[in-house]
């Protein structure tokens, strides 16, 4: 049971990648008031979190309705991951999204709950995690949340982090993130490109 638990909680959160994140949630929130942070962070967290579990438990139907495939999935999550990677090396005036409106505006949904922690590869990783075993789907869920809970103790901590490290080190984080990122966006792509090829 320990091993049913430990494997898929150290994947998913090897894949929504919390820590790698940080630079991600910081430069999003910058424009943020300051006293308006921690509630998006938890905000943005918590709908990561419903949309995983929904996908977990109805994202084959989903896909089934709309006539996808875990390939196409693949390869369009692998082109979304590899535009935010470079913005991530080559930064642009925008922002890691491409995101430059007003000052006072406040990230919703998008980019952070989607798709920095509720992105195609954790949509992938929970849709494997279907069960039609009652006991199992608790213990997924059950991973999903201590998931969740390792979210908010790093994001909210991410302002914290950028002022002990620095702008630069902050910078040079996601810089190294945005080329470790681009590399899980090739293999994606190759993933997916290896069975649409096998599916032939």
């Amino acid at each position: 049971m320990s091993q049913n638990f430990f494997q898929p909680f150290v994947i998913l959160l090897l894949v929504t990648d919390p820590v790698g994140n940080v630079p991600l949630f910081v430069s999003a929130l910058s424009h943020v008031p300051a006293e308006r942070r921690a509630t998006v962070v938890i905000r943005e967290c918590a709908i990561a979190f419903v949309i995983l579990l929904l996908f977990m438990f109805f994202g084959r139907h989903f896909l089934l309705a709309v006539q996808l495939t875990d390939i196409s999935l693949r390869i369009g999550g692998g082109v979304i991951l590899f535009l935010i990677a470079l913005r991530m090396v080559f930064p642009q005036p925008g922002g890691v999204f491409g995101d430059g409106e007003a000052d006072d505006h406040e990230p919703f949904i998008v980019p952070l709950a989607i798709p920095a922690l509720a992105g195609p590869s954790a949509l992938v990783t929970v849709l494997l995690f279907s069960s039609s075993s009652a006991i199992e789907s608790l213990l997924h869920v059950a991973v999903l949340s201590l998931v969740a809970v390792v979210w908010l103790v790093v994001l909210l901590s991410a302002e914290r982090m950028q002022r002990v490290l620095g702008a630069r080190v902050m910078t040079a984080v996601e810089r190294l993130m945005g080329l470790i990122l681009t590399a899980m966006a090739v293999e994606m792509l190759l993933a997916g490109v290896r069975a649409y090829v096998k599916s032939l």
